[in-house]
């Protein structure tokens, strides 16, 4: 049965600047656009003054692992240590006996000079097993229970540059910098069931659904994620299009097991390319750079033996595979970059590559996205939300000069001809749609008006911002042939504004409300 929406406008966003008012549907896909008085269909979906827009898709999301990453109390707004002290005691008054004392979303700027540690977090953190992870999951502060729990009483090396920090004894603070460490105590934490698993994942696909996502690019395929999408997918509570990119890590022997995954799938899920991460992150000091941070870190890749990670990344091209690489320091995206432009010029373009991140780069690279080697998937409340203006934030402190003005390039990615996806990274910050799109514009947060904005010359306008989710997303995925766009053959996925974005100032688009989420063709949040 075919399907006519109309509404006051569509963007159809196919590079004709013609407008249009409905959109015609049959099966899943767009059989027509164009005029509502020229199209005829089984149903018309009337949306009145709404403006329709392709389907955002975020471009870079965990919703699987960020299940667990979102365990316990949230400290993302606590940014003093007392104030994280004092959220972590009222956390412990709520425990079970036995029970775990979790928190995620942990600001590094509240240790200020003392540095990360498990007697830092005061009191509270003492004599019962915790887990605290910081706000980029890339590090963790575990208790001295909890340490013990893991057999970790010393350090650990580990095929990749992760560490378990001690003191000048030998014996761990409990600060766990990158996965390898991170993943000592997370293999003794008391696992969700899988029916807990899939209640939250369920409502946090509902909820992104319900901001205008019609899909979006999941950056891990850890167990039980094949068991959890196939569980909704049967109960029909799969409102999104899910595109996995299972991760191949330092410890991994090669990448066949990656291979194995390619393609498998459901009707709104399937697996489309490889994740992997040549740094880590500025924080921490392993974010690869081209020189030291101001701590005198940051002068090594993710993988003690760079060849391998070449290696794989070029078996996975030549397999036609899409990568997604992390890269966040200049020196790991320039590496990376150059690896794909090689590639492509010895093998041809055989996959459609992506950098992940991307936060501090020269004018050079920035040029270099121009060859469209690699797209640039880019996360602008990273910019917003963790960093200040003033330089007091510890991505600033740890870079420390030019960098920092080198710092979330969007605009110049763009202008030199890249290919820049947009993604939230949920749950390392916010999901929605409507908040990234308006802070992709300010270069600030929307809802702090007297915040100064970070190299406000970085911004993106209104458009950009919208074909971040749209457009450039389907480019950054290899599927520009048939989403991102509203065309004819296109899939029919399709968000519904109230407004039209594209008119309104960034602090109103931030609060715009969604009227509809439609997903090949089936209206999964709104009324039609």
């Amino acid at each position: 049965m075919s399907t006519l929406y109309r509404a006051r406008r569509v963007h159809t966003l196919d590079g004709t600047a013609s407008s249009t008012d409905a959109v015609l549907v049959e099966e899943g896909r767009i059989l027509a656009v164009g005029e509502a008085d020229d199209l005829s269909a089984d149903r018309v979906v009337d949306l009145g003054e709404a403006v329709i827009t392709p389907g955002l898709v975020d471009g870079h999301s965990h919703p699987v692992s960020g299940i667990d990453l979102t365990s316990g109390v949230d400290l993302s707004e606590a940014l003093t240590l007392e104030a994280v002290r004092d959220l972590l005691a009222q956390q412990r008054d709520r425990l079970a006996p036995g029970e775990w004392l979790r928190g995620w979303g942990l600001n590094p700027r509240v240790f200020a000079t003392l540095g990360p540690s498990a007697a830092a977090l005061g009191p509270a953190f003492a004599g019962v097993p915790g887990y605290v992870q910081v706000y980029d999951a890339h590090a963790a502060v575990a208790s001295v229970e909890a340490l013990a729990l893991a057999g970790v009483d010393g350090p650990v090396r580990f095929a990749s540059r992760s560490r378990v920090d001690v003191d000048a004894d030998g014996v761990p603070t409990g600060y766990l910098v990158e996965s390898d460490a991170c993943e000592l105590v997370e293999r003794v934490i008391p696992p969700l069931s899988l029916a807990e698993r899939a209640d939250r994942l369920r409502s946090l696909l509902a909820g992104m659904a319900a901001t205008g996502y019609t899909g979006l690019h999941a950056m891990d395929f850890h167990d039980p994620a094949r068991e959890l999408v196939t569980l909704l997918e049967q109960d029909h509570q799969l409102p999104l299009r899910l595109g996995f990119n299972p991760m191949l890590m330092p410890e991994d022997v090669g990448p066949e097991h990656v291979l194995a995954l390619q393609g498998a799938g459901g009707r709104r899920w399937r697996v489309e390319g490889v994740k992997l991460m040549v740094d880590g992150t500025i924080d921490h000091g392993t974010g690869w750079l081209e020189y030291a941070d101001t701590r005198g870190e940051g002068l090594d890749p993710l993988w003690r033996d760079f060849d391998r990670f070449t290696a794989a990344v070029t078996t996975l091209h030549r397999a036609g595979v899409n990568c997604a690489v992390h890269a966040i320091g200049d020196r790991g995206v320039r590496q990376v970059l150059e690896l794909f432009v090689a590639l492509r010029a010895e093998y041809g373009a055989l996959a459609q590559h992506r950098i992940e991140h991307i936060e501090t780069i020269p004018d050079d690279l920035a040029a270099l996205f121009g060859t469209r080697a690699a797209a640039a998937s880019m996360q602008p409340l990273h910019c917003t939300c963790f960093n200040q203006a003033d330089r007091s934030d510890s991505w600033s402190q740890r870079l420390g000069d030019v960098r920092v003005d080198h710092g979330f390039r969007w605009h110049d990615i763009r202008s030199a001809g890249g290919v820049v996806a947009l993604g939230s990274d949920w749950p390392i910050a916010p999901y929605d749609p409507r908040w990234i799109m308006a802070d992709a514009q300010l270069r600030r947060r929307f809802d702090r008006p007297g915040t100064e904005p970070l190299q406000p010359h970085q911004a993106l306008s209104a458009r950009e911002a919208l074909e971040g989710f749209t457009v450039q997303a389907a480019l950054a995925s290899g599927e520009a042939g048939h989403r991102g766009r509203i065309a004819p053959g296109y899939d029919a996925d399709l968000t519904v504004f109230a407004e039209d974005p594209l008119d309104l100032a960034p602090e109103e688009l931030g609060r715009i409300e969604v009227i509809g989420t439609i997903v090949a063709g089936e209206q999964v949040v709104g009324e039609g």
